[in-house]
């Protein structure tokens, strides 16, 4: 979106929007009221109004139905544009083989555990039933990546984990894509390799055996990654070819696809900032849509930065520089309608921070670092203080760990799951913490410093996880 005051307002009223169906405990049917109603309530114009739905609908939380008993109706919202959405941005960092598959690394090994602990006969039926179509694949047929990863973390009960898992699987497959192999045999050969690692995370997680699940997907996770990177062309970029729109589908839903489209055709190009990708004119004839259609999709475009249209001579579609927010706030609401439990952002969280400072404790002598490091050398005084301040450092020092890991991946997944963290915080009412919690909090932060420090990676591990149990009252 442009950052017009209209557009800042209805924002700022999508925002309310979703927040009144969170409170609401997301009663899928039920009408917020009519457009004249939410016109009166918000003291917004029809056409603010009508760009905060627009923005309300393509999070998928609520769509305007017209007529006698229409208005605006809350649904079931679809992971579908959010996981999209990031993996747009994450294309436009530049996110590297070495980053995904250690995210995986990270993630997968943790969903394959709590799958062994969480499996039921439903789950033990859909697992074999992916199996089984493995094993019918013959060359000529999509090479089956992608479905076994997505429906065991599905075991794992853990949205959180799944969605996140989803992402890195969608960024898999495009690396994949990019990938030869020399002979059709070797394409075979492969699949039947992955065939047998899958069989057998299946059964240890059927028979209940949770540290083999965990130890036989990483064993997994490390083939595929060295498969990919043996495969994969380097920095060779190859143009992705054109994906067919179904102009079948209903005005939103194809306006979600064309701005996928368009994203990835930006992405494809090498995501010129500033260039102009084409005007009007130009990308209707391109894509074949309607005008409707084309600029309902631009709208989309606009809200998660990634291009905006500019006007006049030499105007057109601008390549503009992708925000993280629009991203974050795309998944923390969807997350909001699965609602994770407690424990479901937990584990995902010290899995992320404990293989964070890991990385850290392997680059302390780079100058970053040793900057981060220098700054947390003296501890808080003894009196009362701002506690909401000291709450902000908490979240800072966490995500300055994970923006000095290096891994773009894991570094939005955690400020997916801060931003969780805060929506519950500002939801509940919770409690602040004492100032004794401050000063407790500070102290872990300081010797979590000092082992970084010493390169005691071991220790390091030790006093984070120790960290995280104590202060989970902090975020949770």
């Amino acid at each position: 979106m442009s950052t017009g005051p209209e557009n800042k307002l209805a924002a700022k009223i999508a925002r309310d929007i979703e927040a009144e169906i969170v409170r609401r405990g997301w009663a899928t049917g039920e009408s917020l009221g009519s457009e004249p109603a939410l016109q009166e309530r918000f003291g917004v114009s029809r056409s603010v109004l009508r760009e905060a739905v627009r923005l309300v609908e393509h999070h998928q939380v609520a769509r305007m139905r017209r007529g006698p008993g229409g208005g605006l109706i809350i649904c079931e919202p679809d992971a579908g544009p959010a996981t999209r959405a990031v993996v747009i941005y994450l294309e436009y960092l530049g996110t590297t083989l070495g980053d995904l598959l250690n995210a995986r690394l990270v993630l997968e090994p943790l969903a394959a555990s709590l799958a062994a602990e969480r499996i039921d006969e439903a789950g033990i039926a859909s697992l074999r039933a992916v199996l089984r179509g493995e094993e019918e694949w013959r060359p000529g047929l999509p090479t089956p990546r992608d479905e076994f990863h997505i429906a065991l973390a599905e075991q794992s009960k853990n949205p959180v984990l799944q969605l996140f898992i989803d992402v890195l699987i969608r960024l898999t497959a495009r690396y994949a894509l990019q990938s030869r192999t020399d002979t059709a045999t070797e394409a075979i050969e492969a699949v039947d390799r992955m065939h047998v690692d899958h069989s057998e995370i299946v059964a240890a997680v059927t028979s209940g055996d949770s540290a083999r699940a965990k130890t036989l997907s990483e064993r997994h996770v490390e083939a595929v990654t060295a498969w990919l990177q043996h495969h994969h062309p380097g920095n060779v970029t190859r143009r992705r070819k054109p994906r067919p729109l179904t102009v079948e589908a209903p005005r939103g839903k194809l306006a979600e696809m064309l701005a996928a489209t368009i994203g990835d055709d930006i992405a494809a190009g090498g995501w010129q900032v500033g260039s102009v990708f084409g005007t009007e004119t130009a990308l209707l004839e391109r894509y074949r849509v309607s005008r409707a259609v084309f600029r309902e999709a631009v709208r989309l475009l606009e809200y998660h930065s990634i291009a905006h249209m500019r006007r006049g001579p030499g105007g057109g579609l601008v390549i503009a520089k992708p925000q993280a927010q629009a991203s974050i706030d795309t998944i923390a609401l969807y997350l909001q309608y699965r609602d994770p439990g407690r424990e479901d952002l937990r584990c995902v969280r010290d899995a992320i921070e404990i293989d964070n400072v890991a990385k850290v404790v392997k680059r302390r002598g780079e100058a970053e670092v040793a900057d981060f490091l220098a700054t947390h050398r003296s501890e808080v005084s003894d009196g009362p203080g701002d506690v909401a301040d000291a709450a902000v450092e908490e979240f800072r020092f966490h995500v300055g760990l994970a923006r000095l890991a290096g891994n773009t991946l894991l570094d939005l997944f955690l400020r997916i799951i801060v931003e969780l963290f805060r929506r519950h915080w500002t939801s509940t009412g919770q409690e602040p913490p004492t100032w004794a919690d401050v000063l407790a909090v500070d102290h872990a932060h300081l010797r979590i410093v000092d082992a970084i420090k010493a390169g005691d990676e071991s220790l390091a591990r030790y006093r984070v996880r120790r960290h995280l149990d104590a202060a989970a009252s902090w975020w949770l």
